[in-house]
């Protein structure tokens, strides 16, 4: 079975096409960080209209890259959330009325389930059960994974998630957009230890997170008398370092308690190369393994919503056949979603 899948529920326009058979056949991501920099952050009506435009061009690149016509398509998978309301319509209007238009099954899928899955994209991909890091500018959780749509989860972020803590860090200490990205850079530059910055609930024993008073006491190192611009890179670097000691420990708790040694990481953060390194290390002392999607899959794509909804046609749930009817969901739980059925 062939799925287009398509990717709208922020600033990342993605389209794909997932053979069931061959595997990921092509894909197409337009970013919107030229966009919305001059603004400091995602503008939800600009990321709209620019989502309007980019999609005609990328479904017609990724089947001129494939060598697919739309009657090859099999079925159509889109994102219906969580994520931007005007962004998830315009996603979703187009596949749907695709599906309409060619009499084919449109599938909404959660994009969550996507970056959960997406590891098992890669070459060597792991298997099910394993214990699931979700980690990105909206949401850190930490998931254990029995198959495609069971997830139980095991804890979640109590305020920020990492991602944004990054994010807002960047912001504060005046770096650019999109800030996580760049203050991961310049924190190779400094060095951890200088400053001195909370673990925020490391030893709580339980898999919650709480970054917002990490960004809060890096507010304050950054207003303390005599900082300076020599001081960022030392921050930066102390900073993350927090940030990443804390997802560790967590994931490392996690496999401990569910008593499996398969941790993937999922979501932006996880193409964050302090974090891999630290994950892999602590791992390797469990003898367990960590698994990643391809860096160019971390951010939000097209690949991971086909590739979740060929898992779902696959496992038998074949979505709506196209009625121009559909419905999107800026706020949604992964645990709503249910384990793949066959339609009545």
């Amino acid at each position: 079975m062939r799925v287009l899948g398509i990717e709208s529920s922020c600033d990342e326009t993605g389209v794909a096409v997932y053979d069931t058979v061959q595997g990921l056949l092509g894909h197409r991501l337009h970013s919107q960080i030229d966009l919305h920099a001059v603004y400091g952050g995602v503008v939800p009506e600009l990321a709209s209209r620019d989502h309007i435009r980019r999609l005609p061009v990328l479904l017609r690149e990724v089947l001129e890259e494939t060598g697919l016509s739309f009657a090859d398509i099999d079925g159509i998978a889109y994102t219906a959330g969580p994520g931007l309301a005007g962004a998830l319509l315009v996603g979703a209007g187009v596949a749907e009325a695709l599906a309409l238009a060619l009499g084919k099954p449109a599938l909404p899928v959660h994009h969550l389930e996507g970056h959960l899955l997406s590891p098992l994209l890669s070459a060597t991909p792991p298997e099910f059960p394993f214990v699931a890091l979700l980690v990105s500018g909206g949401h850190t959780q930490l998931m254990r994974v029995s198959g495609v749509g069971d997830y139980a989860l095991l804890g979640e972020t109590v305020d920020d998630a990492a991602g944004e803590a990054f994010d807002k860090t960047a912001k504060l200490l005046g770096l650019g957009y999109p800030g996580g990205p760049v203050l991961a850079r310049l924190a190779q530059e400094g060095v951890s230890g200088r400053f001195k910055l909370p673990r925020p609930m490391l030893h709580s024993k339980d898999f919650d997170f709480s970054f917002s008073g990490l960004k809060t006491a890096v507010l304050t190192a950054a207003s303390a008398p005599g900082f300076c611009e020599a001081d960022k890179a030392d921050l930066a670097a102390e900073f993350q370092a927090a940030a990443v000691e804390v997802l560790v420990a967590k994931s490392m708790a996690a496999l401990r308690h569910t008593g499996l040694r398969q941790l993937v990481v999922a979501g932006g953060v996880g193409a964050n190369l302090a974090l891999r390194s630290a994950l892999d290390a602590a791992a390797a002392k469990r003898k367990a393994r960590v698994f990643y999607p391809e860096l160019e899959l971390c951010t939000d794509n097209g690949a991971m919503i086909a590739f979740a909804g060929a898992l779902r046609f696959k496992a038998g749930e074949r979505g709506a056949q196209g009625n121009g009817e559909f419905a999107v969901r800026p706020r949604w739980s992964l645990q709503e979603i249910a384990v793949p059925r066959e339609a009545p």
